[in-house]
Parts: structure tokens; sequence; C-alpha cells
């Protein structure tokens, strides 16, 4: 009998994206933006030890617009990294796991993240 050359596991190809899924993934990717944005925070600080030439060209850069957009990405990326794990934290208390639940709160975390984004920009625009 021939084998067929199908893959041993499933794999991203096979299904479909799903809510609970999506969010997996980004809260993996915004956990990579925090160490990144970690970074940037060590930069700002050796830039402000450094005196005002040093502070000053980073200030630059960060008002640019790929400035603003790091920056921006970084917050989303700290309020979603939060709203999510107290999500996760409520599922460790075994509350909130059936499916109903989770994509109401997997929403809930999605809009959250953005208006507390939004609310930040506009705080620190006003």
């Amino acid at each position: 009998m021939p084998r067929k050359s199908s893959p041993l596991s499933p794999h991203l190809r096979i299904y479909r994206p799903q809510l609970t899924s999506v969010l997996s993934i980004t809260h993996r990717a915004t956990g990579v933006v925090l160490c990144l944005g970690a970074v940037l925070v060590c930069f700002w600080l050796i830039a402000l030890a450094g005196g005002d030439e040093a502070y000053n060209w980073l200030l630059a850069h960060l008002r640019r617009w790929y400035g603003a957009a790091l920056l921006i990405g970084f917050v989303f990326s700290l309020y979603y990294h939060l709203l999510n794990g107290v999500r996760h934290l409520f599922w460790d208390l075994g509350k909130g796991l059936d499916l109903a639940t989770s994509y109401r709160s997997g929403y809930a975390v999605a809009l959250g993240s953005i208006l507390l984004t939004a609310a930040t920009v506009w705080a620190r625009l006003a």
C-alpha cells in the first residue's frame, strides 16, 4: 500500500484562522515588541545620561513619523499584553473557558487595547 505524502501534523496552511488563534499569535508578537521596547527604553536612558545632544538626537527621531509609529506600537503592545494576560489569569482560575465567553473576552481585549492606545495618544497630544 503506497503512503500519501502528507504532513505528519497539521499546520497553519490547513486550518482557517480563528479568533482564539489570532489572539494567541498576537499575544506572542506583542511580547516580542515589548522586548524590543525595553531596548528602546534602555536607549532612552542612555541618551538621557549622555547629555543634551544625545537626548535631543533621540527625541528628534521619536518625533518623526517612524518614531511615533514605534511608540504607538509599543503602547498598543503594552495594553494588549496586559489585558490578554488578565484574561489568561481568569482562565487559570477556571473562569471564562466556554467558547462564547472566550470569544467575548477576546473581542473585549482587542477593543480595550485599541481604545486605551487611542486614549493614551490623545492624552499625549492634548
